[in-house]
């Protein structure tokens, strides 16, 4: 999503009573409210794609009292920190707790998915990256439909790339994924798809 920081300092406490009241979305990052701008069509499409495919996925294979997948709810990630992803599985428990509250969860998601837009590039492959590892979050991908990365993120010559993070001993190990290349991931080894269908997700196909 795009971001740009507004109005001063405020804690995790100010952050939730000012997204209760507000019909505007902001992350919290240090303290720093950062007002987030709505993404292209593309962008919802493809953050739709991915959340119907994880649904069936959670559906068939995990236990849908335990997992629950959102688009766009916060996720704390420290102290005064508070994302939005695109889409995250999250607690269904914790998602019970919070059914008339802001929805902010505390624990760390099952996986995170980041879309990446022009103005979120350092943010989803640098900021973001850390604090979803600090915080335990098991799988972070994050989407580069229009291979907007650095070459050291993404290789070269830059294209669409899905890049998969997956925490190990309490780090990162990230994997690319391009073109028809398919997605392997331990956590969801019944996924039959392709880098190329996320990436290419709601364009029209002619």
């Amino acid at each position: 999503m795009t971001q740009v920081a507004v109005r001063p300092r405020v804690s995790f406490e100010e952050y939730i009573d000012i997204c209760a009241q507000s019909e505007e979305r902001y992350e919290l990052v240090r303290g720093e409210l950062h007002l987030m701008n709505p993404p292209t069509v593309l962008h919802y499409r493809i953050a739709k794609f991915l959340e119907q495919v994880l649904d069936r996925v959670i559906e068939d294979h995990f236990d849908p009292d335990e997992w629950e997948t959102f688009r766009e709810v916060g996720q704390r990630t420290e102290v005064n920190s508070s994302r939005l992803p695109d889409l995250a599985i999250v607690s269904r428990v914790e998602a019970d707790k919070l059914l008339k509250q802001t929805a902010v969860f505390q624990s760390p998601s099952l996986l995170v998915v980041e879309i990446v837009s022009p103005s979120s590039v350092s943010e989803d492959y640098d900021g973001k990256l850390k604090e979803y590892q600090a915080l335990g979050v098991l799988k972070y991908w994050i989407v580069d439909y229009e291979g907007l990365g650095a070459a050291k993120h993404i290789g070269f010559p830059k294209a669409p790339t899905l890049t998969i993070h997956e925490l190990v001993n309490d780090k990162y190990q990230a994997k690319q994924f391009r073109g028809d290349d398919p997605i392997q991931s331990p956590t969801f080894k019944h996924l039959n798809l392709t880098a190329h269908q996320v990436c290419s997700a709601g364009r029209s196909q002619s």
